[in-house]
């Protein structure tokens, strides 16, 4: 079958979405964002697992309704079996294993930072094979090198920190809301983004390095408010510009030496950092500079989301990939 119909569900961390896809076009692709964890500043993994198991019925009945497509007209259902947080996993994966068995369908199990990836082909325009893709998230920082919709490679890693930690940890510094990236991210379109130098982190090859800058911009603080108790009020602007600056400096080096030593000019970004306006407009000027064909993903499907899980479980049921009713969650997946 070159068009199946397949119901996707996403859980990994504090986004409960499900989408239908059909042939390779998403259908619909509803998201439910848990607010419950605003008042605490970060996700709460109990809280969120409870999330999902109040959301997930509505979502996917959502999801099926917005498609028009009736739960007999289903030729698979897919999940996120991996990275994540073990009892958010486990909702999404339970769920599945349950609808798939009831309805006498194939269950596919997808990898959640893949995932991430193709949802470059859900619209156009669509990056070539072989490219280079950016996947920057708050749990990961890769360079990976895709030969294929379900051949990739990674090249570089971060080997502490990800950026998307990076973000929101240098938000909390600052006393910004949750979530703190897209706060700074916010705030940083206002400042100088020159104002104040950090450093870039130089590992070796194409890997990443963001607990320096960190403890750089605590040190920063701590002894410019010993002189002033007013500097983060008065330079907040300026400082989310320079860290953010640094950032995005510090992916885009390394994205400049892959591309340069394998020949690629063909160059992606994914993941929720590929959301953030400021890595976004570098991308713009590196293409040019370097004479890149850059590839950014809609704002909805760089944030988690069941429409990329969807493409990556079109891609697998074409290749028969399914799994058995005996998989489990797999908090540390890797490719």
């Amino acid at each position: 079958m070159t068009e199946p119909t397949i119901l996707a569900i996403e859980s990994s961390c504090d986004e409960t979405s499900a989408a239908v896809i059909r042939g390779g076009k998403v259908l619909s692709n509803i998201v439910n964002t848990q607010a419950v964890h605003e008042q605490y500043g970060g996700v709460v993994p109990e809280l969120a697992s409870r999330a999902h198991q109040q959301n997930i019925i509505p979502v996917v009945s959502q999801a099926l309704l917005t498609a028009n497509v009736a739960k007999s007209e289903l030729n698979a259902v897919a999940f996120t079996r991996g990275p994540g947080l073990l009892g958010a996993l486990l909702v999404g994966c339970s769920f599945a294993k349950s609808f798939a068995l009831g309805l006498g369908i194939p269950l596919i199990e997808v990898n959640h930072m893949q995932a991430h990836i193709l949802a470059h082909f859900i619209e156009e325009p669509k990056p070539q094979f072989p490219f280079l893709c950016l996947t920057v998230s708050g749990g990961h920082t890769q360079i990976v090198l895709v030969k294929d919709h379900l051949d990739m490679q990674i090249i570089g890693q971060t080997t502490d920190d990800a950026v998307g930690e990076a973000f929101d940890k240098t938000a909390k510094m600052l006393g910004l809301p949750y979530p703190g990236g897209p706060m700074l991210d916010r705030t940083a379109a206002l400042g100088n983004p020159n104002a104040f130098e950090f450093p870039v982190g130089n590992m070796p090859e194409y890997n990443f390095s963001f607990s320096g800058i960190k403890t750089s911009v605590l040190y920063f603080l701590r002894d410019k408010t010993k002189e002033n108790p007013d500097f983060v009020q008065e330079n907040l602007a300026d400082i989310c510009a320079s860290v953010q600056h640094t950032l995005i400096k510090t992916l885009l080096k390394k994205m400049v030496k892959a591309s340069k030593d394998l020949g690629i000019t063909e160059i992606a970004i994914a993941g929720g950092v590929s959301a953030n306006s400021g890595l976004r407009k570098a991308m713009q000027e590196y293409a040019a500079k370097y004479n890149w064909n850059v590839y950014i993903p809609a704002f909805q499907y760089c944030t988690d989301n069941a429409g990329m899980i969807a493409m990556a479980a079109h891609y697998q049921y074409l290749k028969g990939d399914f799994a058995t009713q005996y998989v489990s969650p797999e908090p540390r997946l890797k490719f």
